[in-house]
């Protein structure tokens, strides 16, 4: 019997021969010679297969954290690694991604939307957990956004880069952090703004 890994190998490698769109799960049984049944030992569905694609991201991110020297990186470093690791393990198979995505935006499919915001929203928190982000309250909030925002527009960003190991994302990203890093310095590094929400709101003494 086939493992979840070789069906999400077997489905990947399919989208990348014709499309994404194209595939059923009865291809993936017959190319692994198993049945429709041990497909859905695995898998509920096909859309549950692009979940498991994404798990691998989200799971060689995390590993990039581990490398003794992540944590002699500056705070926008370890999010610029974090993001192209990610972006790097789908890299082989960009093509099927790139369409598993648009097959997510396509109007209707308002039951794969909904699913997908919260696995965006899944893999940002993992993202700041990874990088040792540690803010709280409203500067939590702003952080969690502008992150989310950045971590989309490079992915849409690489899914078309077409330069040697997705420089111009790479560059791209780059400036993206940097402007966020000045942003956020700008608004809380001012008078009383670090200060946490209940301490700002705490009754002054006389």
């Amino acid at each position: 019997m086939a493992t979840t890994d070789q069906i999400v190998d077997t489905a990947v490698e399919l989208a990348e021969q014709k499309s994404w769109e194209a595939v059923r799960l009865h291809d993936i049984a017959t190319s692994l010679g198993i049945t429709l049944d041990d497909v859905r030992a695995h898998f509920r569905e096909k859309e549950d297969i692009v979940d498991a694609w994404f798990e691998r991201a989200d799971s060689a991110m995390l590993k990039a954290a581990q490398v003794s020297d992540f944590f002699y990186l500056t705070p926008r470093q370890r999010l610029h690694r974090l993001i192209m690791t990610w972006l790097a393990a789908l890299y082989p198979y960009r093509k099927a991604t790139r369409q598993m995505i648009y097959g997510k935006l396509e109007p209707g499919h308002i039951h794969i939307q909904i699913p997908g915001l919260m696995r965006i929203s899944r893999t940002v928190q993992w993202m700041r957990e990874a990088a040792g982000r540690d803010a709280t309250y409203v500067r939590r909030a702003l952080e969690e956004t502008g992150l989310t925002t950045i971590y989309l527009a490079a992915f849409l960003h690489w899914m078309n880069d077409s330069s040697s190991g997705s420089a111009r994302t790479s560059r791209f990203l780059e400036r993206c952090l940097s402007v966020a890093e000045n942003l956020d310095r700008m608004v809380f590094t001012r008078r009383g703004v670090t200060e946490s929400v209940d301490s700002e709101k705490a009754p002054q003494s006389t």
